[in-house]
């Protein structure tokens, strides 16, 4: 059977610090909820253990150190005698009298009861509780298994559905919403959110023993009645008179951050896209697409001075504007 200094990758001699820091690096590597299809790692994870028992209480250490007790922590047979007469427990056996008092006594009780099964120094059921959160099964390390402490279940999860302006999506306006229990919160919405995308609220759902679970809120963008979306951009069709396409203008322009004015070209034609730099939706990067204003010439219907002005308009008479199409 191995050494125990060997066990956790230490010589004889070293102190308590080098066999804690060498059993934690190892609990860690080999512990069987890391190591569910190993079952080599599940007997070496209790070979070290076992090890650590034992090397973490002084006494115990020097008792090993003398020869005294074995890797099992079981009283070395004197004059050549073992078996399992030597590792009575309780003074049963063929060698009861003899060496059942000295396990009881003189070796402080060794593997009696739960707790530190040798009465002092660290314990490895503390210590793993601080790596994994668990304790061993009954029957220590070479019991073999490990039970895992069941966790309290949290509350239900609750789900909803948020349907924002479209203003409001676009400038990442807070949302108001009342919850399930009655209470009314301000939900922040995420940087570059597409409609349909869904955030969690933690805590904000069912109550249970292990806690409250989650609000699950589904988001959506409401349709406006002028402004469409375009991936990151916006889009808008603005009318302009003949009179600001023909000879140019300062136009007021609705945005979803409110009005700005747009200068309109001299000689602009219908069907011309103008871009307002930063007024779109936000992007997940923190910046934003642009509003693309596309001009629509409205022409006034029934106008006879307009007739008759065009009637009289030599200049476009003789002019082709669909002749690129051959």
């Amino acid at each position: 059977m191995a050494d125990l200094y060997e066990r956790l990758g230490l010589k004889r001699g070293a102190d308590d610090a080098a066999i804690k820091s060498a059993y934690r690096k190892l609990a860690k590597e080999l512990h069987p909820d890391r190591n569910k299809d190993n079952p080599q790692a599940s007997a070496r994870f209790s070979d070290v253990t076992q090890a650590y028992d034992i090397l973490s209480d002084k006494d115990k250490r020097a008792q090993y150190d003398r020869g005294e007790i074995d890797e099992k922590g079981d009283p070395r047979a004197p004059f050549g005698f073992g078996g399992g007469g030597a590792r009575t427990r309780g003074g049963a056996g063929g060698f009861g009298g003899g060496f059942g008092g000295a396990q009881q006594g003189g070796f402080g009780g060794a593997r009696q009861g739960g707790g530190d099964p040798f009465g002092g120094g660290f314990d490895a059921d503390d210590l793993l509780n601080e790596l994994f959160g668990r304790g061993r099964a009954q029957g220590g390390p070479a019991g073999g298994g490990f039970q895992q402490q069941r966790p309290r279940q949290k509350g239900a999860d609750v789900t909803y559905r948020l349907t924002v302006d479209f203003t409001d999506a676009a400038e990442l306006r807070p949302q108001r919403i009342t919850l399930r229990s009655g209470k009314t919160i301000d939900v922040k919405l995420p940087i570059g959110f597409e409609d349909g995308q869904t955030i969690r609220l933690s805590g904000q759902g069912e109550p249970g023993p292990g806690g409250n679970g989650d609000a699950l809120i589904t988001l959506g963008i409401r349709a406006h009645k002028f402004f469409r979306k375009d991936g990151d951009d916006i889009r808008v069709d603005l009318p302009v008179r003949l009179e600001e396409a023909v000879l140019g203008a300062k136009v007021r322009v609705p945005t979803t951050g409110g009005s700005v004015m747009l200068t309109v070209p001299k000689g602009t034609g219908g069907g011309t896209v103008l871009r307002l730099k930063g007024k779109g939706f936000s992007r997940k990067d923190g910046t934003r697409g642009d509003q693309l204003v596309t001009l629509e010439i409205a022409i006034p219907r029934d106008d006879a001075e307009l007739e008759a002005f065009v009637k009289g308009w030599e200049a476009d008479r003789g002019r082709d504007p669909r002749a690129a199409f051959g």
